[in-house]
């Protein structure tokens, strides 16, 4: 939250070679891929137990619309996956059911994600409910995930210590020796480090940070994670966002430069590299850079920059006295001008 007010202040920028026509998937008008979500979560659809192989598919064709940062058909596939991954559960034993317990747990994480990227308190409910799942799966993974979302939804409520708490126990119970567990335990302090920066929390942010670099120095890069990714460059963004919520943006200056976003594996994640380093420019009030990294966003993924907060991140650059070539109509077609 904190993060969102320091960097709604100063913006605007560009030249015109950064304008032009909108992407493909780009659109106008009232966007929130989410906006179903809550009767899915409170009534599930009806659905009949399918085979797991055909259960873990779908699942997996759930997550490539996230990591492509395709929300609109994320949204359409979410009641339908947690209905048919929550019958198949219920009619399975042993081993089948722990599987289809850990695929309805990612499937739920991929709602909570989905909710929070449209600030839809949805999220609570899904991610709730995915380490309720996750849990039962008994896989450490599935757990880590699901805590993971789960402590952003609690940050995003002002909660920030109990989310760092929740975080850093989950983290501390898995096993660091092991590549995927390990991956997960990175994300996990990544995720720490900046609640802990969103309330100021400078020596508990930066060490948490540190000590999950030092996670990523000890194994290759992990794909595979379900909706982040364990590696240095991850690190790196992650650094930018907390220098930002510290009010020290300056200091990611040095970082941004030497990061290699067209490197990062899925539009969702150089998005959002892009949008964290947008908001360093922001803050300091580099308005062509700020604008240039926006533009950035939207070549990576058309819907990500229809999201709340980078609307909002357009409109201070629509609204400064200065007019930027090219604001106006970024902004029309990114939801961010009222119709």
């Amino acid at each position: 939250m904190r993060r969102r007010e320091l960097l709604t202040g100063v913006l605007a920028a560009g030249t015109t070679a950064v304008v032009g026509a909108a992407p493909a998937g780009a659109a106008s008008g009232p966007f929130d891929p989410a906006a179903g979500l809550e009767d899915a979560l409170f009534r599930l659809p009806s659905a009949a137990p399918v085979p797991p192989a055909r259960l873990v598919q779908q699942a997996a064709a759930a997550r490539s619309d996230f990591c492509a940062a395709r929300y609109t058909s994320l949204g359409r596939a979410l009641p339908g996956l947690l209905a048919a991954a929550s019958a198949t559960r219920d009619a399975s034993r042993g081993r089948a059911r722990e599987q289809a317990s850990m695929v309805l747990a990612r499937a739920y994480v991929l709602a909570a994600e989905l909710a929070l990227k449209q600030h839809n308190d949805a999220a609570w409910a899904a991610a709730d409910r995915a380490l309720t799942a996750a849990r039962a799966s008994g896989h450490p993974v599935p757990i880590g995930e699901s805590a993971r979302v789960l402590a952003i939804t609690m940050r995003r409520s002002g909660r920030c210590p109990a989310a760092v708490r929740l975080l850093t126990q989950e983290a501390a119970d898995l096993d660091g020796d092991r590549s995927s567990t390990g991956a997960v335990r990175t994300t996990l302090l990544l995720t720490a480090a900046y609640t802990a920066a969103t309330s100021r929390d400078r020596t508990m942010a930066l060490g948490l940070l540190d000590e999950a670099q030092e996670e990523t120095k000890r194994r290759q890069a992990v794909p595979g994670l379900f909706t982040v990714d364990a590696s240095q460059t991850q690190v790196d963004v992650y650094r930018i966002g907390v220098l930002n919520a510290l009010g020290t943006p300056d200091e990611g200056v040095k970082v941004a430069a030497r990061l290699n976003i067209d490197r990062m594996p899925t539009a969702e994640r150089r998005a959002r590299a892009w949008t964290d380093t947008a908001r360093m420019w922001h803050a300091l009030g580099n308005h062509p850079q700020t604008f240039s990294a926006l533009r950035k966003v939207e070549q990576e993924a058309p819907q990500e920059v229809r999201r709340p907060a980078l609307r909002a991140l357009t409109a201070d650059l629509l609204y400064l006295p200065a007019r930027v070539p090219g604001v106006r109509e970024f902004a029309a077609r990114t939801g961010a001008l009222p119709a």
